[in-house]
């Protein structure tokens, strides 16, 4: 299994960030098919977010079709989110996705169709500072 470009951007940020990484990759196993998210991470310090846990699948978004790359990123989503259900319900499903996608991309009406009508949650994180810039839930 290949690691995201930013894979390691991603998890740098979720550090700076209060998280604690407890699985990387986080494996499930449901319905006799393995899975591999990004990664596992727990909120353990804010009172706000304590004890929470979440699962991220990272994105990079650098090929040269935008469309094709938020077709395999929705499809991963939702087939992890129904693993997640099954094999750690209490886990929410984050996708991780680059503030310069977020800011094009993700903002044309289409995306924001899909966003919407299947209720992604996602976070923007910034590549060359190594910092989340955006929770969306």
């Amino acid at each position: 299994m290949a690691k995201d470009l930013f894979h390691d951007v991603v998890k740098t940020a979720l550090i700076k960030d209060g998280w604690q990484i407890t699985d990387d990759p986080l494996f499930l196993k449901v319905g006799g098919v393995d899975f591999f998210i990004d990664l596992g991470a727990e909120k353990l310090l804010a009172a706000e977010r304590d004890g929470e846990k979440i699962a991220v699948e990272i994105k990079s978004f650098i090929n040269t079709s935008s469309i094709a790359d938020f077709h395999l990123a929705i499809g991963q989503f939702i087939n992890y989110r129904v693993a997640l259900k099954a094999a750690d319900p209490e886990r929410q499903l984050f996708l991780a996705v680059p503030d310069i996608t977020y800011n094009t991309f993700f903002q044309k009406e289409f995306p924001r169709m899909v966003i919407k009508q299947y209720q992604l949650k996602l976070f923007v994180y910034d590549i060359e500072n190594e910092v989340i810039v955006l929770w969306q839930t």
